[in-house]
């Protein structure tokens, strides 16, 4: 019996055990797609491509696999030139089935130069234009996607998808060609070198990332900490791993509360695990002056985004680097800074005390998320989107790393539906929340029809300030009008309705349990909207625009021993 090439294709992809398919067909890709579906994986099909591979990377973040997306050729790429960066800059392995134009047609209104495209954006483009190379061509982007963690585009032409197989075996997976690694042990002159360096600290970080995540070092370093008196931290894709540790005082950067950043102002060590040392963890220097910081990782650098990061490096599994610290430091621990009242402060002050006078009728985003944090329960998987709310979404400390997803390494808001979609296919058997604010939900609103239409069983909260968040405080700051930026609240309680999902919006607080409660009976999809003062900034933009709101620093205070 003869196959059309689309088949074998797909059959390449199934032997890479995938599981879920974020799609939006055309002319390029829907036959291989139908086919993918049709063989047992599961379909999403979104109605925007870029939410189709945005729903990738979040799929891939949660789940720890790589996330399959599928796009047509010409526009139907174009329109995912803003998720790939993201995906790049967060180490997000994807495997994107794309089209091309037809190789034989003497023109073809959809055909654009695709591979400059993506590899501007720094994921990598595979051009598959050998009918024979191709099943092979599929299991090294599967490789390369995982051994590079960034996405791998396959530009595959329309007519050439359609011939016949010329016949021939699918190669090995890749799961049986990448490498079995072992974790990497750090060097002992490292380690007793690092020691002495430890013992001579006083008042110590440690710093979690990702890769300490991912090298299941969470005990190594709350061990650390503890034999140090040191403070515990994480960066903001790592939040919540020390969720339940007296002394984690949340996520080090420009997130940080206003208790962390006193306390990191007089560290002197800073441990950082499994972490990039970027920017925004460090807020551009500014957050540890006094500190030398020390970064342990398998792949230490010099540079990080334009400024020498680390003072010192020690190359090891985050775990293994960690446990051999702690080892050579002995069993005799010591108090370090560490204080009841110095544990009281990071368990009662406000993430941000700053004080704002009432703005009629519209609450205070910082009451909605406190609200919000008692309410909901906490086995639910919280999704935190981008831009101005996300600072006070992320201050819901007792909720664990394994039940919390952001990703903001492109800095652009519009990802947060998606990314909801994405962990609700990752975990299909539990609850969904998206935190968001109405100008990044309603760039890719239409989703709410996807969520419907599978049936994902996703919340979305809403803060409605009537604007984008960010730009008016920078525009009252810089003492523009500020008219670019503000729109009105939405009412998006009624698109929701409008999409067939529930809607509500919420003026009173106290209604939360009562409606958490019939969300928990009812399930499926329902989008609450909480309308919010625009004149309440963030500390993130309070710092860097302190004259574009009408707020009142309240200074912090926090013993700390000598």
């Amino acid at each position: 019996m003869t196959r059309k090439v689309y088949e074998v294709l797909a059959e390449a992809f199934l032997q890479e055990e995938i599981d879920t398919c974020f799609a939006l067909l055309g002319d390029a890709n829907m036959n291989w797609a139908t086919t993918l579906g049709e063989r047992g994986t599961r379909m999403i099909y979104l109605r925007h491509e870029h939410c189709a591979v945005s729903a990738a990377m979040s799929y891939a973040r949660s789940s720890g696999r790589v996330g399959i997306a599928t796009v047509t050729c010409g526009p139907g790429l174009t329109q995912t030139l803003t998720a790939l960066p993201a995906a790049v800059r967060a180490s997000l392995p994807l495997v994107i089935f794309a089209g091309e134009s037809p190789l034989g047609a003497a023109w073809y209104n959809q055909q654009i130069d695709q591979a400059p495209l993506i590899t501007a954006t720094g994921a990598a483009y595979i051009q598959m234009h050998s009918i024979k190379r191709m099943p092979t061509q599929i299991r090294d982007a599967f490789v390369q996607a995982q051994e590079e963690g960034r996405p791998v585009v396959l530009g595959v032409p329309f007519d050439l998808q359609d011939a016949e197989w010329p016949g021939g075996d699918l190669p090995a997976p890749s799961a049986q060609v990448l490498p079995k690694l072992a974790p990497m042990p750090p060097h002992p002159d490292a380690i007793a070198e690092l020691a002495a360096k430890v013992r001579a600290a006083r008042r110590v970080v440690v710093m979690a990332g990702l890769g300490a995540a991912h090298a299941d070092a969470t005990a190594a370093c709350t061990a650390l900490a503890e034999r140090t008196g040191a403070l515990l931290a994480t960066t903001l894709p790592a939040r919540g791993l020390f969720h339940d540790a007296p002394f984690h005082v949340g996520v080090a950067g420009g997130f940080s509360t206003a208790v962390a950043r006193a306390c990191f102002a007089e560290a002197d060590l800073v441990i950082a695990v499994g972490a990039r040392l970027t920017q925004h963890n460090l807020d551009k220097g500014k957050l540890f002056p006094k500190a030398e910081i020390v970064q342990i990782d398998l792949s230490p650098r010099a540079l990080s985004q334009g400024r020498v990061a680390a003072d010192h490096h020690l190359r090891a599994d985050a775990r293994l680097g960690v446990e051999a610290l702690v080892e050579a430091l002995g069993s005799e621990p010591v108090t370090g800074w560490r204080s009841p009242e110095l544990a009281r402060a990071i368990a009662e002050t406000p993430a941000d005390p700053a004080e704002f006078p009432a703005d009629g009728d519209l609450l205070d985003p910082r009451d909605v998320v406190a609200a919000l944090d008692r309410a909901l329960p906490g086995d639910w998987q919280l999704v935190n989107s981008s831009g101005h709310c996300s600072f006070y979404f992320a201050q819901m400390s007792r909720r664990p790393f394994e039940k919390f997803t952001t990703i903001r390494e492109f800095g652009a808001i519009g990802n947060g539906i998606s990314y909801a979609i994405g962990v609700a296919a990752a975990h299909p058997d539990q609850t969904v929340v998206l935190f968001d604010g109405d100008g990044s939900l309603l760039m890719h609103i239409q989703e709410l029809e996807a969520i419907r239409r599978h049936g994902l069983n996703i919340l979305i909260c809403a803060l409605n300030d009537g604007a984008y968040g960010s730009e008016i405080h920078k525009l009252r700051d810089e003492g523009l009008p500020d008219t670019g930026a503000v729109f009105g609240h939405t009412d998006l309680a009624a698109i929701a309705r409008g999409f067939g999902v529930g809607g509500e919006t919420v003026t009173d607080l106290a209604r939360l349990p009562d409606l958490v409660a019939g969300f928990t009976a009812s399930g499926g999809a329902a989008l609450w909207d909480f309308p919010i003062s625009d004149r309440i900034a963030s500390p993130v933009i309070r710092r860097a625009h302190p004259g574009g709101h009408a707020g009142q620093e309240r200074p912090v205070s926090v013993d700390i021993p000598a």
